[in-house]
C-alpha cells in the first residue's frame, strides 16, 4: 500500500481547517502545513494533526507556495487539498480502497471537485482536477493565481470527489493579486490573460472583462476556452442591458462546439430578463432536452442544466398563465432540492392557490 503525504497552504482559517483535517486525516500518513502568515489560532489549530508546520512568507505567487510545500513532503504521494474543502466519509473509503490497490506506475490521480453544492448537498458546480501525484516525480505548480499542477507522465481519472464549501470569502484578493502584477509590468501569458478577464467578470467590472476577454481571443487560443471566454463577454453585456448583444456572442459559441447547456441557459436568462417569457421558455426546454455530461474535465455549472432551469420555468410559466405548467416544474425543483429557500416560499404560495380552488 502507497503513502500519502497531504500538503496545504493556509492563512487565516481556524474557522474550517479542523474540519478539513478531521475529514482526512485517518487516510494520510503526513500533513505538511504551510502557514502564509496567520493572525488567527489557524495553527494553533494545525498544530494537534501535525508537527510539521511551516511559515512562508507570501509572495502573491499560489504557485511559489504550493511548490514550498510539496518540498516538504516525505511520502509515496502527494494529495493537496484547500482548509476550506473536505471528504465526506464514502468518498473517504473509496480514497483508502485507492491507496490500497493503486499501481505505483502511475503518476497522477484526478479527482472530482464539487465546487458548491446546494441546501440538499447536491453539486452545483464540478470540475475534476489532478490531486494526487508521485512526490518522486517532482511535479511543479504553473501560475501565480489559479495554478495548475504541470503533469508529464501516466494520469487516473478517480471518481474520488472532494466537497469546497467554503465559510471565508476572500473578496478582491484574486484581482488585487492581479493587478499587482500589471503594475510591476509582469506580462501576462495567454492563461493569465483568460483567468484575468473572468476574474473581472466575478468582479462585475463588465467594461474591462469584455476588453480583455477580447484581447484574450484574438490569440486563438484553445477552443473550450474561446468559448468560454465569448459566454463571459455575452453574459457581460447582458449584465450590461444590452442583451441583443450579449446574445450575438452567445450564438459565436454554436459556431465552435455543439450547444452547451450553460450557454443556452445564459440565452435563456437573458430572455427571461426582458420579459419575453415565451422565448425564454423555448430556450430552458431544450435544456432539459440535453443530456448530463458523464464528466467533467472542464467546470460545469450543473445547477443550470437541471434545477435553475425548472425554477425558472416555473416563473415564466406562471408569467404567461400556465398554471399547471408552472406547477409541475416547482414539483421537479422539490425534488431535487426541498431545502431550497425560493422552493419553500413556491411550495406555500402554491398550496394557497390549490386552498382557493377548493
Amino acid at each position: 500500500m502507497v503513502s500519502i503525504s497531504l500538503c496545504m497552504i493556509v492563512k487565516d482559517e481556524e474557522k474550517t481547517i479542523a474540519r478539513c483535517l478531521d475529514s482526512i486525516n485517518s487516510v494520510i500518513d503526513e500533513i505538511i502545513i504551510v502557514d502564509t502568515g496567520s493572525t488567527d489560532k489557524t495553527k494553533e489549530i494545525a498544530s494537534n494533526y501535525t508537527e510539521k508546520i511551516y511559515d512562508f512568507e507570501w509572495k502573491d505567487d499560489f504557485s511559489v507556495a504550493r511548490n514550498f510545500s510539496f518540498s516538504k513532503s516525505t511520502k509515496d504521494y502527494i494529495l493537496w487539498m484547500d482548509a476550506d474543502e473536505i471528504i465526506n466519509l464514502e468518498n473517504k473509503n473509496k480514497l483508502i480502497k485507492l491507496k490500497e490497490n493503486l499501481n505505483s506506475e502511475i503518476d497522477c490521480i484526478s479527482f472530482q471537485t464539487y465546487v458548491s453544492v446546494d441546501e440538499s448537498n447536491n453539486p452545483k458546480c464540478i470540475c475534476r482536477r489532478n490531486r494526487l501525484v508521485k512526490r518522486e516525480k517532482n511535479f511543479k505548480w504553473v501560475g501565480f493565481i489559479h495554478e495548475y499542477i504541470k503533469v508529464d507522465g501516466s494520469i487516473c481519472d478517480s471518481d474520488v470527489y472532494i466537497i469546497h464549501n467554503k465559510i471565508k470569502n476572500n473578496e478582491n484578493r484574486n484581482l488585487d493579486i492581479y493587478k499587482s502584477n500589471i503594475a510591476k509590468g509582469n506580462q501576462f501569458t495567454d492563461r493569465d490573460l483568460y483567468y484575468y478577464g473572468k476574474e473581472l467578470y466575478c468582479n462585475k467590472m463588465w467594461e474591462e472583462c469584455i476588453k480583455t476577454l477580447e484581447e484574450f481571443i484574438k490569440r486563438d487560443p484553445f477552443i473550450e476556452e474561446k468559448v468560454d471566454a465569448l459566454c463571459k463577454i455575452g453574459r457581460a453585456y447582458i449584465n450590461k442591458g444590452q442583451s441583443c448583444i450579449g446574445r450575438e456572442y452567445l450564438y459565436k459559441t454554436f459556431e465552435y462546439d455543439e450547444p452547451r447547456g450553460e450557454i443556452i441557459f445564459s440565452i435563456a436568462d437573458s430572455f427571461e430578463k426582458e420579459r419575453k417569457y415565451k422565448q425564454a421558455i423555448v430556450w430552458y426546454e431544450i435544456i432539459l432536452g440535453l443530456e448530463l455530461p458523464n464528466d467533467c474535465n472542464q467546470c460545469v455549472n450543473v445547477c443550470c442544466l437541471r434545477f435553475t432551469p425548472h425554477l425558472n420555468l416555473c416563473i415564466c410559466y406562471y408569467e404567461i398563465n400556465d398554471i399547471a405548467k408552472s406547477y409541475y416544474h416547482h414539483l421537479k425543483c422539490k425534488d431535487m432540492n426541498p431545502l431550497n429557500e425560493c422552493v419553500i416560499k413556491n411550495d406555500e404560495f402554491f398550496k394557497s392557490i390549490i386552498k382557493k380552488v377548493d
